[in-house]
């Protein structure tokens, strides 16, 4: 079996400045309490799902250069072409794909950062449900874990392929880390299902009370 191939780290690094750039421009981009991000060590930010901004948005605002889980059918063309050298990992969501998890397992054991969507496809954002590839890697490596709640990149009303209106307010609101704690003496399957719930619960519970928090300030242009 072939070792896994994780992006090089300059690469997130590098692109990060210019995800920064763009959501300072073209958008009032505000990253809130990135403290909470740890600055060295493995982690994995989860975040919820409910527009295409949305990972453009975390992996510019985020405090330290993260590799993102990106669908694979977003890797052609320029676009394509540009995520892929800024490090970002294609996954085909159609199977588990054990290439994809292995390379943000890489990552991981090397320190580095990695982000994951872990409702899978674009929703309404409430995180009603979650694939297990995330708890699978979590406990895999046993990294920290940040819930990230993103506001504002879907407007009331719109469709998941709707973009916000231009200088509109988009917020990254990282929160408190975890690490799963499930008994070992679960048997895989159950265990995996056990990590999954309790890390769903965890980020919708973060969603639900950034957009108490934050909500109304995402509707100001």
């Amino acid at each position: 079996m072939s070792q896994p191939v994780a992006p090089h780290p300059n690469r997130a690094r590098i692109g990060r400045p210019i995800g920064k750039l763009i959501f300072s421009t073209f958008y009032r981009g505000a990253a809130l309490h990135p403290e909470r991000v740890p600055v060295t060590g493995p982690v994995i930010l989860v975040a919820n799902h409910a527009a295409f901004l949305d990972g453009p948005l975390v992996f510019g605002l985020a405090p330290r250069p993260v590799s993102f889980l990106v669908k694979q059918e977003a890797f052609s063309g320029f676009f394509g072409w540009t995520i892929r050298n800024v490090g970002q990992i294609p996954i085909d969501r159609s199977v588990g794909d054990r290439a994809a998890l292995a390379s943000a397992t890489a990552v991981l054991e090397r320190g580095g950062a990695v982000g994951i969507f872990p409702e899978g496809n674009r929703g309404d954002g409430e995180v009603q449900q979650v694939n297990a590839g995330a708890a699978w890697i979590a406990l895999r490596t046993e990294a920290q874990i940040v819930p990230v709640a993103v506001l504002g990149t879907r407007v009331p009303g719109a469709g998941k392929d709707d973009w916000p209106s231009l200088r509109s307010r988009l917020l990254v609101d990282f929160g408190d880390t975890f690490r799963l704690v499930i008994d070992p003496a679960v048997p895989g399957r159950d265990r995996l299902r056990l990590a999954s719930e309790q890390l769903r619960d965890a980020l919708a519970s973060h969603v639900r009370r950034s957009r108490v928090e934050n909500g109304a300030s995402t509707d100001v242009h």
